[in-house]
């Protein structure tokens, strides 16, 4: 169902200026559920499909749950004993965790248990991006095999919070818990960050929604990192963006 747009706002000045102050680029759209209004930053680039990186991980996780790739938020997954560059990775986890540390292992090994064909029809059902093939199973949304665009990242985070894929309550309920990442006094903020650092320039991203006693903002940005000191300006500027139209206070 395609909902109508009533209010559209390109080049917002306000967040540009967030924009040129950060002295990055990148873009971000700012969309209420209900399809009232949506705020864009760089609409050309809005449209642009870049490497999902771990954003898939919201996705990943409805695929995972409903498919009994694991059974639920609190299933331990062991770890083998193979060190990461990352000590959070290096121990059990579940999906709740897993989600938390962005714990790359975790997820692929819940890939191998859902295979390739049933990632495609995945994908195909809730219009997702563009999957290159051949791809690799365990490593497809690592690879840049799996790219999106900020806009289609908001459609689909839409058909998520609706409920409108054919997934149990309970496949959504799982996903709702891991994915919040922040309750402020007027405010619940659900997101995923993500990080393509094979590409060139790196992309870094900021996924979620944001509800509020209003309204419920679905929002997706992504930026160019010159280097790892510039991935806290994902979550930074998304939440300047927000502030700065009025959607949050905090």
């Amino acid at each position: 169902m395609m909902i109508p747009i009533t209010a559209v706002q390109a080049e917002d000045p306000e967040i540009a200026a967030l924009f040129a102050e950060a002295g990055v680029q990148g873009t971000v759209v700012l969309a209420r559920l209900d399809g009232q209004e949506v705020i864009v930053h760089n609409a050309a680039r809005a449209e642009q499909r870049l490497p999902v990186a771990s954003t898939f991980k919201v996705f990943n996780t409805l695929i995972a749950l409903e498919e009994g790739a694991i059974s639920g938020i609190d299933e331990v997954m062991p770890w083998d004993g193979r060190l990461h560059p990352y000590p959070d990775w290096n121990q059990d986890q579940t999906l709740k965790s897993a989600f938390a540390v962005s714990c790359v292992w975790c997820y692929q090994r819940l890939a191998e248990r859902i295979g390739a064909e049933r990632y495609r029809v995945h994908l195909a059902q809730a219009d997702y991006g563009e999957l290159q093939e051949p791809f690799v199973t365990n490593a497809f949304w690592l690879d840049g095999s799996l790219t999106i665009s900020a806009q289609e990242q908001v459609r689909f985070l839409r058909q998520v919070i609706e409920r409108r894929l054919p997934y149990r309550p309970q496949t959504y309920a799982g996903l709702r818990v891991i994915m919040l990442a922040e309750e402020g006094q007027d405010y619940r903020l659900f997101a995923k960050t993500g990080w393509a650092a094979r590409t060139t320039p790196q992309i870094g991203w900021y996924v979620g929604y944001v509800e509020t006693a209003e309204a419920t903002w679905i929002f997706a940005l992504n930026i160019d990192i010159r280097d790892a000191s510039e991935l806290p300006l994902r979550q930074s500027l998304t939440r300047a963006s927000l502030q700065a139209k009025g959607i949050i206070d905090e």
